[in-house]
């Protein structure tokens, strides 16, 4: 199955998701190549970068998830190469 290569940005503006979004990002470690978290703690926000490497249908099945997250915000950008 071809997969693509893919950044995805979250924003989470509610601590009391933090748990629930580490599940879900657990689920999917086999298709994570790095992940940074910064805390932006003047804005009350934790800003959390993933980098994948998944069939398209993963990608946007995680990133569904993650949307549907009290106070979360999540954004993917897709690179052009396929494997």
């Amino acid at each position: 199955m071809e997969t693509r290569v893919a950044i995805v940005g979250i924003i989470v503006e509610n601590m009391d998701s933090v748990g629930q979004l580490n599940d879900i990002l657990h689920a999917y470690a086999q298709y994570i190549i790095g992940r940074m978290g910064l805390p932006y703690r003047e804005r009350k926000v934790n800003i959390i970068s993933i980098a994948m490497d998944a069939p398209q249908d993963v990608i946007s099945a995680l990133t569904g998830k993650i949307g549907n997250l009290k106070d979360v915000t999540v954004k993917t950008v897709y690179s052009q190469v396929g494997a």
